[in-house]
């Protein structure tokens, strides 16, 4: 079950937010954790286990990660010293294994040693457990004590499939105590409204030109069309993954907790440093914090800071996918940020923070990353290199013809238009000035039905990143 689906708007979250309002406060954790095991069950049964088996295990280590007692003890004396040894040394030994069990059972999915197919949502819920783990191993935060608060984490089914990714301490608080209400239904309904349009009315829609490259191929494509296509797909991977967040925002804010931004206008960016502070917010977080911080940052020189930095890069292609083109993909975007730096260093990079050195950083950025997600598009290595070399023209054409370009931005304008539009912030500010009035409420009503009503008629389509 997927959240543009007529199963879940019209069926299971209705009945879901019924049940969900009767209950008290008490309970709510409770139904909470059977609604997202019933959710993740109608996607994926034969993986409830899997994802059952994983809390229970983290539950367990995070049990023996945590100092416990000995946080209420004296510290200044040789007793208490000897036994921080001996339980600092067992709590070593628990985080190894829980890394090797969390990271082995990941990698074993996703490289296809335990079966075909990546579980659902096991990139990100194994991501939230390590970050639990972690947090708790470096005394951020005690222990969860609670299997059942720990649960209802992990399962929350607004963000188990896709995120954001929220560390335990963001909704701790809620997970005890939270208040749920008329005017929070009202506005993640509105949240939700917006993200179910960027998925449905943008994203599938733009999509469908990149579909029919696809289907042409890449060797019979003009240059101007492999450009409009790489756009387009730009676009349809935004629109989708941000309407998916903000999707699981408003389902969060209906049932009283506060998931964190994923996306802010990333293609607003002046650099690529700057794209991905935007892009898929949460994610670059959780590599900061539990990579590339603790590999010392930029805190040890720049050296060190690029070597750094191919880490987290390296670590965020395998995290995508096992074949060559992340690779490919994570590589570029690390020589990108590290030329950004280099930059940076010799004192250059404020030429491109005014006037038409501003203009040259935001075309930068529109050429460079529609070509940096080809790389994540295609997985094929010799379909890549064909289709980046209809892009500049170095590989030659065969059976194109020469006005296909101009026959795609016939059809296509009016979408095209509209996303480039929607990548802006006046997409946010028209929706942050108009969801409190009454033509705005009537708006979003209006888009909500008409996505159910292309929903009912043409089918849903999963969300991409239901695959990584």
């Amino acid at each position: 079950m997927i959240f543009n689906s007529i199963e879940f708007l019209l069926f299971f979250f209705p009945l879901f937010l019924v049940l969900y309002s009767m209950v008290p406060g008490k309970m709510k954790n409770r139904v909470l954790l059977l609604g997202s095991l019933i959710f993740y069950a109608q996607g994926e049964p034969v993986y409830l286990g899997t994802l059952l088996v994983s809390v229970l295990f983290n539950y367990f280590f995070g049990l023996h990660l945590g100092l416990g007692a000995m946080r209420r003890e004296g510290r200044h004396n040789d007793r208490y010293s000897d036994k921080r040894r001996r339980l600092d040394r067992r709590r070593k030994v628990w985080l190894a294994v829980a890394l090797v069990y969390n990271i082995g059972l990941l990698a074993g999915f996703k490289y296809g040693m335990w079966g075909k197919g990546l579980p659902l949502g096991m990139s990100f819920y194994t991501f939230q457990m390590l970050s639990y783990l972690l947090d708790v191993y470096k005394g951020k935060y005690e222990r969860e004590l609670s299997v059942l608060r720990l649960g209802t984490y992990v399962t929350m089914f607004p963000q188990l499939l896709s995120g954001p990714l929220v560390g335990y301490d963001e909704l701790r608080g809620s997970l005890y105590s939270r208040e749920f209400g008329r005017e929070n239904i009202q506005e993640g309904l509105k949240l939700f409204t917006l993200g179910l349009a960027e998925k449905v009315l943008l994203a599938d829609r733009v999509g469908l030109l990149w579909n029919e490259v696809q289907v042409t191929g890449f060797e019979s494509i003009s240059t101007p069309l492999a450009w409009l296509a790489a756009i387009a797909y730009s676009m349809r991977i935004y629109f989708d993954f941000n309407g998916y967040s903000l999707m699981a925002i408003g389902l969060g804010r209906m049932l009283g907790f506060e998931l964190p931004e994923n996306f802010r206008d990333p293609y607003m960016a002046t650099g690529v440093r700057d794209f991905y502070r935007r892009w898929h917010m949460t994610l670059g977080r959780w590599f900061g914090k539990y990579v590339y911080i603790p590999l010392g940052g930029n805190r040890k020189g720049l050296p060190r800071t690029i070597l750094n930095l191919l880490a987290v890069w390296s670590l965020t292609a395998v995290w995508h996918g096992a074949t060559a083109n992340f690779l490919i993909w994570g590589m570029l975007l690390w020589l990108a940020i590290v030329l950004e730096r280099l930059l940076e260093a010799a004192g250059l990079s404020r030429l491109f923070r005014k006037g038409l050195g501003r203009v040259f950083a935001h075309l930068y950025v529109w050429i460079l990353i529609p070509v940096t997600w080809v790389c994540f598009a295609v997985t094929d290595i010799g379909e890549l290199q064909i289709y980046l070399g209809r892009m500049f023209g170095v590989v030659p054409a065969v059976r194109n013809s020469l006005v296909d370009w101009k026959n795609a931005l016939e059809s296509y304008w009016p979408l095209l238009a509209a996303g480039a539009f929607a990548c802006t912030p006046g997409l946010n500010r028209l929706f942050r000035k108009g969801k409190d009035t009454l033509p705005g409420v009537l708006v979003l009503a209006a888009l909500f039905w008409f996505c159910v009503w292309k929903l009912q008629s043409e089918g849903q389509n999963p969300f991409m990143y239901l695959d990584y």
